[in-house]
């Protein structure tokens, strides 16, 4: 896949999930303003579209930001797998269950009201590991928002800029 590469988009019949073999796919869903939110970052290893299994249609679209492979797992595959291998669905079960804990915390940055604060508590959760404008989709902030939140922050002595767009904690 090369960058900007869709895979699926949103209200599409389902097929299957992927895993990611090489590079970066994200799941995104445009509002009704137009602003992008990055619902799930998927890098080498992850998995992703996980729901299409018990979906009909994608939720989202599925969108290459970093050049690279990906493998697709057929739906029917996953549903007969775990039909037949109790240890597979358990093992499924258990990713689905902790993706449910990761998906909660996520809600709890979101609800942080101040820009800096959630910048922080993004930056400590390992959220800021692309760019600036990424990580401001990702947390649900506006790219000028999250550039004004980080020189502040700088400003403050709490982050230090040791690059262009790259931060990190003081």
């Amino acid at each position: 896949m090369q960058k900007g590469d869709v895979l699926f988009c949103q209200n599409q019949t389902t097929s299957g999930l992927y895993r990611v073999v090489s590079g970066c796919v994200t799941l995104q869903r445009t509002g009704l303003g137009g602003d992008t939110l990055t619902l799930h970052r998927a890098v080498s290893g992850g998995l992703f579209a996980e729901a299409s299994v018990f979906s009909e249609t994608y939720h989202c679209d599925a969108i290459c930001t970093e050049a690279g492979s990906v493998i697709k797992i057929a739906k029917a595959d996953v549903k007969a797998t775990m039909q037949s291998n109790p240890a597979f669905c358990e093992g499924f079960t258990r990713l689905l269950a902790v993706q449910v804990q990761q998906y909660r915390a996520h809600i709890e940055l979101l609800a942080i009201p101040s820009a800096k604060e959630r910048i922080l508590a993004a930056v400590q959760a390992g959220y800021f590991d692309a760019t600036v404008t990424e990580l401001a989709t990702r947390i649900n902030l506006s790219h000028e928002a999250c550039y004004r939140a980080l020189r502040g922050l700088c400003d403050d002595g709490r982050m230090i800029r040791v690059g262009r767009g790259k931060y990190t904690l003081s």
